[in-house]
């Protein structure tokens, strides 16, 4: 005697582990934290996603040729912030050259 499956039907061999297969807990992706960074003295959360400090510097809002920025205590240069990484807890000063006068 013979006994067949047909292809692709799937069985459980207890039903601690059908349930197991079938909990979202076992396909679930944990939530990425918001980095945390200081700008300009205060708190902010900015996406985790950001990993360089040329995408924060544009993420805040700011024009690359009218800011100076200070990462952790040293002052940067344009040319340096795609290839200086950003990490949870590092600290910016920013700030904005404004021209004009008489």
């Amino acid at each position: 005697m013979t006994l067949s499956r047909p292809v692709g039907t799937f069985s459980a061999s207890s039903p601690e582990l059908a349930e197991k297969a079938a909990s979202p807990s076992s396909r679930s992706i944990a939530p990425v934290r918001p980095m945390q960074l200081k700008v300009n003295g205060e708190q902010r959360s900015l996406d985790a996603g950001l990993t360089h400090l040329n995408q924060v510097i544009e993420a805040l809002g700011h024009h690359p040729k009218l800011v100076v920025v200070e990462f952790n205590g040293l002052i940067l240069t344009p040319d340096r912030w795609a290839e200086q990484a950003v990490k949870d807890g590092d600290s910016l000063e920013i700030v904005t050259i404004v021209g004009g006068g008489s």
